[in-house]
């Protein structure tokens, strides 16, 4: 099994729509639209390009060269403009094969920060596999459908 970051291209259109419309969305942002149509893949792909390296970095993980997931390290604003976020999805049928794993690996030396939802333990574990350390629980934090969940704060310090 061959795990790869890659930029997503204009390309990855069906790629990308077809993730989205499958992956489990119990634990992402609640801004993703459903379903994700053509124009929502068009303005997403065309917004990460003109970002990429800018505020952020995006890459679509792959494996044997089929997309299989996301995975991003955003800049954070204002006073916590020197802190990054990282953010992932992966298609349920990838799940327990340490894809996650060796994708925020990958792309851990620029992710200063990820936040996990209380229940999703299995994010968590691969955010700790990784060197991540539980910095705090911001209470009742994130409201996910009829769910308020606690928000758990991971942090990794890189020193340079």
């Amino acid at each position: 099994m061959k795990i790869e970051l890659r930029q997503w291209t204009q390309q990855d259109q069906t790629d990308l729509m077809k993730l989205c419309n499958e992956v489990d969305r119990t634990y992402l942002r609640g801004n993703m639209p459903f379903p994700y149509l053509e124009e929502d893949a068009d303005w997403w792909l065309s917004m990460v390009a003109g970002r990429d390296g800018i505020d952020g970095v995006v890459r679509a993980i792959t494996v044997d060269g089929e997309v299989v997931g996301s995975i991003s390290v955003e800049q954070m604003i204002d006073v916590r403009c020197k802190d990054a976020e990282i953010g992932y999805m992966l298609a349920t049928d990838s799940w327990g094969r340490g894809i996650m794993t060796e994708a925020v690996r990958e792309i851990c030396e620029i992710a200063f920060t990820g936040n996990v939802y209380e229940p999703n333990t299995a994010s968590a574990k691969v955010l700790e596999k990784n060197g991540f350390e539980l910095e705090g629980v911001l209470k009742h934090a994130v409201v996910k459908g009829e769910n308020i969940y606690n928000l758990c704060v991971y942090g990794k310090v890189i020193e340079k």
